[in-house]
């Protein structure tokens, strides 16, 4: 064999070999942080331990935040996004996140902690995934082994926060098709609801069910009648919208599956919560009913299903960045 073909033959194997070792950079891993940053997940869960001492909605406003981020330019961490600077509009002034989303502070309180640990290397995005990851489990729901490698975007999308983001009065086929367009589907759309199995939500999301229901003049015909004079006295039709209620009243800071045995009893809070039982036909049905009979199997398809979303769209590589300050672009 001649040197040249001899060195030809030994560069096609090592760029075989090389593509074998680096997959793309789309891939996420569940150890990347393992040589540059080994304790990253207890880092974080003891930031939110120390936060759920005070506040008992902690762990489904952490959780929430991972949602509302996904759904918005992929994974990113652009809902961190203060405005300011480069940042005109922000993902946090939104209507789905003005008012409602929360967590902030404990965020940068994780931050703080892994930069005086492993300075520059843990991404925001991936904070919010692991939080989530760790605030599900110490409300007694799954674990999961978390994904990493995500990286910071650069920009917010107020605009497309005010469109991708399921509203909590629009109709199952809207939000069906909101999480079709970032490829989840409708196992992951029950499974994620049932996120609502702790956590409060404010009249203003819900209200519209209580008095006019789509201009009709009499409640949401789906809300059970015990339940509806509940929400009447805490939500009254002139009353402060920022009213707190629990989404799931009978465990509402525990993850459980109680939330779909709620549904079964017409006792979902919001709109889209009772419409995945409430639909006539609707394939979400047979998903509630199993969820409601089987914890176990909720467990299974919500964890495989916050894998799923925090596979929406990650920066990766060498795309975007590293922030060392989670509300603000690097140099801003």
């Amino acid at each position: 064999m001649s040197s040249l073909t001899h060195s030809l033959l030994s560069t096609t194997i090592f760029s075989v070999l090389t593509i074998f070792l680096h997959p793309s950079n789309a891939q996420l891993s569940s150890t990347f942080y393992s040589t540059t940053c080994p304790n990253v997940s207890s880092i974080v869960r003891s930031v939110i331990q120390q936060a759920l001492q005070s506040d008992t909605r902690i762990a489904a406003s952490l959780t929430r935040l991972h949602f509302h981020d996904c759904f918005v330019n992929g994974c990113d961490g652009s809902l961190l996004l203060d405005q300011g600077g480069n940042i005109t509009l922000s993902e946090k002034n939104a209507a789905p996140n003005n008012n409602s989303a929360r967590g902030f502070n404990v965020v940068d309180n994780i931050k703080t902690s892994l930069e005086n640990s492993c300075p520059g290397v843990v991404s925001c995005a991936d904070i919010l995934a692991l939080a989530a990851e760790a605030s599900v489990s110490l409300g007694g729901g799954p674990s999961w082994t978390v994904l990493l490698g995500r990286r910071d975007g650069l920009i917010a999308n107020q605009s497309g926060a005010n469109t991708s983001i399921p509203a909590p009065t629009e109709s199952l086929a809207n939000v069906t098709a909101k999480f079709s367009a970032v490829g989840l589907n409708i196992t992951d759309l029950v499974a994620l609801s049932g996120a609502h199995t702790f956590g409060r939500a404010q009249c203003r999301f819900f209200n519209q069910r209580l008095f006019n229901f789509s201009g009709t003049g009499s409640p949401d015909p789906t809300l059970n009648s015990s339940y509806l004079a509940t929400l009447q006295q805490n939500c009254p039709q002139n009353g402060s919208g920022n009213t707190l209620n629990n989404l799931d009243p009978s465990s509402p800071d525990t993850f459980d599956n109680n939330y779909f045995q709620n549904l079964l009893n017409n006792q979902g809070l919001l709109q889209t919560d009772q419409e995945l039982f409430s639909t006539s036909g609707s394939a979400t049905i047979s998903i509630v009913n199993n969820f409601a009979n089987n914890q176990t199997a909720f467990f299974q398809a919500f964890a495989q299903s916050m894998i799923n979303m925090g596979n929406i769209s990650p920066l990766t590589g060498s795309q975007g960045e590293i922030r060392l300050d989670c509300k603000k672009v690097n140099g801003s």
